[in-house]
């Protein structure tokens, strides 16, 4: 037997219906489609519901809801910050280390422990026990404040309303 040879077996592979192709086969004049209105024609987009307001639109999960208020912060823990070599940590040298990326707010969490290490930390923001473990070791917290100034960042969107 060679690659040739082979194809399926007989009575497995039934041939597509050729619709529209005159009155001597089956479908021939409306082929299937009924006589006139929009499911004659050929211009029905995917989901159109004739004017009602479509399933993806009607159900909010399939669109979803982004806040424009939202605060992003990167995630930096004690852990890492206790393998940090340095007593100051701020932004700028946890760039310098490739802890964390380029731009945006940072905030200390309370993973693991500083183990008597004193630090400066400058951060956006702390939680309560990431600041209670590095004053406990002996160091200091300040909150450096957002670029845009005190209070949540404008919607994004909505920058012309803020004049």
């Amino acid at each position: 037997m060679k690659i040739h040879d082979l194809q399926p077996a007989p009575g497995s592979r039934k041939a597509k219906r050729r619709v529209g192709r005159g009155i001597a086969g089956k479908g021939g004049k409306t082929a299937g489609r009924g006589t006139k209105g929009q499911g004659a024609r050929n211009n029905i987009k995917p989901g159109f519901e004739g004017g009602q307001l479509p399933l993806q639109m009607r159900i909010p999960k399939l669109k979803g809801f982004k806040n424009p208020f939202r605060v992003e912060y990167t995630v930096v823990n004690l852990d890492t910050l206790a393998a940090f070599e340095g007593d100051e940590v701020n932004p700028q040298t946890l760039r310098a280390k490739g802890l964390i990326h380029k731009h945006g707010l940072v905030k200390v969490l309370g993973r693991g422990d500083l183990s008597g290490k004193k630090l400066t930390v400058a951060a956006h923001a702390f939680s309560k026990s990431a600041e209670e473990a590095i004053r406990a070791a002996g160091g200091s917290v300040e909150v450096i404040p957002p670029p845009w100034g005190q209070g949540r960042p404008p919607a994004a969107g909505n920058q012309h309303m803020n004049r």
